[in-house]
């Protein structure tokens, strides 16, 4: 038995989503069926379509899907039919950093989520077979465990989290990586306590969050580092007390420094441009933590390790390192109490427009766009 849907596909490097029915083979035992509702979009769709990062193509995109269970695997036990779920990264659930608890940093991290197949080289995806079938072969699936660029997508019990059915799936989508990543790395991975500084580099989605858990969390000094004035704005509302413009200060490490006093106990950075790694070491305080969630590999960025002296230290961060069915659910019940309203971040595009929804994030139009599938007829 197989499952009838339609995808966007990325065929060629930088090409457009190609419209294309595929069919979705029926779950295996540890694996769920899942009709999409939404879909956030992310950088990392967008990097990988651009072949920054390496997916084979074509490939089926997305990774903050979210939707309905339709089957479930016969070893599934955490959800069922009808169950509301967000997706979020796949792991291989048996290496030691899996056991104890840190997903993220799974030993086959890269196999289970861009390698465009199972962690055993299978794809449950192809192309329909029958008289005037499509001569093109089959998109690789299988895009952090989920590709949810598609009517459905085909998922592990690992990483399909269910949520609440009374709150929107469509708000929820985002929390798969890009909310839990921004929210994970303050709240999780610098565990940033009542009292405490912190900057955060870049207020695109992912800083957003940042900014929203920082307040959650009950940070003092909470200073959004970006060069958009509305996105400062935004960032002042949504918890930020502070804000700087880097490219209206001669020294933004001074500026920076010059709000804290002693410095900032805690810098994140959600852009990867190396100038804010220089910039953010030079505003942290002694025994101060810089975390960076984003990666330009080859960048060139250097750092002289004098300047960790006083205990400072660099902690690389992926998707916050959250337990998924944890954090998730933990922001989405701040969600519901009003304490984290990812709700203003997001703009809605129609699945058809998927296009469209890229170039708007690509050009700070949107910060989170995400995808509506049309209800079934």
């Amino acid at each position: 038995m197989t499952t009838s849907a339609r995808a966007a596909v990325i065929e060629k490097q930088d090409g457009p989503f190609v419209f294309r029915d595929i069919e979705i083979e029926e779950p295996r035992p540890d694996e769920v069926l899942v009709r999409m509702v939404a879909t956030g979009i992310c950088a990392t769709d967008a990097h990988v379509r651009s072949q920054r990062m390496a997916t084979p193509l074509p490939a089926v995109l997305g990774h903050e899907g979210a939707g309905v269970v339709e089957r479930v695997g016969g070893a599934v036990t955490t959800v069922a039919p009808g169950d509301h779920v967000v997706l979020s990264y796949h792991s291989c659930g048996r290496c030691r950093p899996c056991l104890s608890g840190h997903a993220a940093y799974c030993d086959d991290v890269r196999a289970a989520n861009f390698a465009g197949a199972r962690l055993d080289g299978s794809n449950g995806l192809r192309a329909p077979g029958g008289p005037g079938a499509d001569p093109r072969p089959g998109p690789r699936g299988h895009f952090f465990g989920q590709s949810s660029f598609a009517t459905h997508a085909l998922a592990h019990r690992r990483n399909t989290v269910k949520v609440p059915s009374d709150l929107p799936l469509e708000v929820l989508a985002p929390l798969g990586c890009g909310f839990q990543t921004g929210a994970g790395a303050v709240l999780t991975s610098l565990a940033v306590p009542v009292g405490a500084s912190l900057a955060v580099f870049g207020v695109g989605a992912v800083g957003m969050a940042a900014v929203m858990a920082a307040r959650v969390a009950g940070a003092a000094t909470i200073v959004a580092v970006d060069v958009d004035p509305a996105r400062l704005a935004l960032a002042r509302e949504l918890g930020a007390t502070h804000t700087v413009d880097p490219s209206e200060a001669d020294d933004p490490a001074l500026a920076l420094r010059a709000i804290a006093g002693r410095g900032l106990e805690y810098v994140l950075d959600t852009s990867g441009r190396p100038g804010n790694l220089d910039a953010g070491i030079g505003a942290l305080a002694s025994r101060g933590r810089f975390g960076f969630v984003a990666f330009q590999e080859g960048a060139g960025a250097v750092v002289d390790a004098g300047r960790l002296a006083m205990g400072r230290s660099l902690h690389g961060i992926i998707q916050g390192d959250a337990v998924s069915p944890l954090l998730i659910n933990e922001l989405a019940e701040f969600y519901r109490a009003g304490r984290f309203p990812i709700d203003r971040l997001l703009t809605f595009y129609d699945f058809a427009d998927i296009g469209t929804a890229f170039d708007d994030a690509g050009a700070g139009r949107a910060t989170k766009a995400v995808l509506r599938f049309a209800p079934p007829r």
